[in-house]
């Protein structure tokens, strides 16, 4: 399972509290730095829904990836809001988690969107997972 979730819980849209050990081992994952007052993550988030879709939810057999949202929302209502009406059926860290601030200090997340594909064990594939997406499509998962 990816590290960087050892010892953490995660949430998925329903709400249910997700053990990442299980649900992460053996997959890519995707740390979706973002909040709902970033117009430009806002913008984003449709082309990374078709992305994880396509990936995840339609290819066979699914792809070993996950995304993780980590939100900079300013609030949990606001956060709550902008995951379900807006991103894909992906993970969230809980709001009041503050273990998000650690994370933007490892992945040296300066600005939003930003998208950190990262291996099993937390090394960073790409810190650009987000032009990657835009310019290449599902190509760049393959590579």
């Amino acid at each position: 399972m990816v590290e960087v979730f050892v010892g953490k819980t995660l949430l998925n849209k329903e709400g249910d509290l997700i053990d990442p050990e299980e649900t992460l081992r053996n997959k890519v994952v995707g740390i979706y730095f973002s909040a709902s007052w970033c117009p430009p993550c806002r913008d984003f988030i449709p082309s990374l829904c078709d992305f994880y879709t396509e990936l995840v939810e339609e290819s066979e057999p699914p792809a070993q990836f996950e995304i993780v949202f980590i939100s900079s929302d300013k609030s949990s209502d606001d956060m709550v809001e902008y995951y379900h009406d807006m991103h894909g059926d992906w993970l969230a860290l809980p709001w009041t988690d503050q273990y998000k601030h650690d994370l933007k200090n490892r992945y040296k997340i300066t600005a939003f969107p930003k998208l950190v594909i990262v291996k099993e064990n937390g090394d960073v594939i790409t810190a650009k997972g987000r032009k990657q997406i835009r310019d290449q499509g599902l190509a760049c998962f393959r590579s």
